[in-house]
């Protein structure tokens, strides 16, 4: 296949994954913004109130970049989880393996069409961010760096779940059991500095404690963790989750049987 048909194929098949979670934005776009308003109203308004400021910034500010993160990890996760599984339950993923497209454009296919509906649903939770507090941003630069990096990352975490994934229940596992508990204790709702020396040191095994910080240095100024650390985690994880779903889609894994 030549560069310029491999480049038309993969732009027909991110155009299919948006088009996909476009269509039904009932379920894929409003919840999370839902979801996020409560949070504010709960935490920001309520229990903020009682908690004063974190880092200089009022609590419904300093939790606001990582309610943002959540929404654009969990379904830039979910969509490709979904997406790819729906298309080895149908049987029409042996149609693009026996095409002529290579396998990484494949690959990049589905990571794409996650990135894509992880920010637009982060684009959705910031403007429902803005109905309860002002958000000033930092760095530009720095937040759509980190919002993409994080959304391709979790993306491709999400067509790993997926290959390996033998029915639909085994499409939430790993988010319910895994995902949910490392987001919640990433530094969303907290500063680390606010937690015991033994668990700072166990938070930071938690990768997506160094997504959170990143992203909330981009709007905020402020983070727990150096820029320098949380970059070289993020592209490291990231290149690692893609040559393993490459390898695996290659070896067939989860769709020979």
């Amino acid at each position: 296949m030549s560069p310029s048909h491999q480049i038309i194929a993969l732009r027909t098949l991110v155009a299919k994954e948006i088009r996909r979670f476009v269509r039904i934005w009932v379920q894929t776009i409003l919840p999370s913004a839902i979801t996020v308003a409560l949070y504010f109203l709960i935490m920001g308004k309520f229990i903020g109130s009682r908690i004063g400021g974190v880092d200089g910034y009022s609590y419904i500010e300093f939790i606001a970049p990582g309610l943002i993160m959540l929404g654009i990890i969990s379904n830039s996760y979910a969509n490709s989880v979904s997406s790819f599984y729906s298309c080895k339950f149908q049987r029409h993923i042996e149609e693009m393996l026996v095409s002529s497209m290579p396998n990484y454009i494949i690959v990049l296919g589905f990571v794409l069409g996650g990135v894509a509906r992880g920010l637009v649903v982060g684009v959705a939770v910031t403007l429902t961010a803005m109905f309860f507090t002002r958000l000033q941003v930092h760095s530009l630069t720095l937040v759509i760096v980190t919002a993409t990096l994080t959304a391709a990352l979790f993306s491709t975490a999400g067509l790993i779940n997926g290959i390996f994934a033998k029915s639909f229940d085994d499409t939430s596992i790993i988010p319910t059991f895994v995902l949910m508990p490392l987001t919640y204790l990433g530094g969303i709702f907290f500063s680390i500095d606010m937690l015991p020396d033994f668990w700072q040191g166990v938070s930071q095994a938690n990768p997506i404690l160094y997504m959170v910080n990143g992203f909330r240095l981009g709007i905020l100024g402020v983070s727990d963790i150096d820029l320098s650390v949380a970059l070289a985690v993020m592209i490291g994880l990231l290149v690692v989750l893609f040559l393993l779903s490459l390898y695996l889609l290659t070896k067939g894994v989860g769709i020979r049987s």
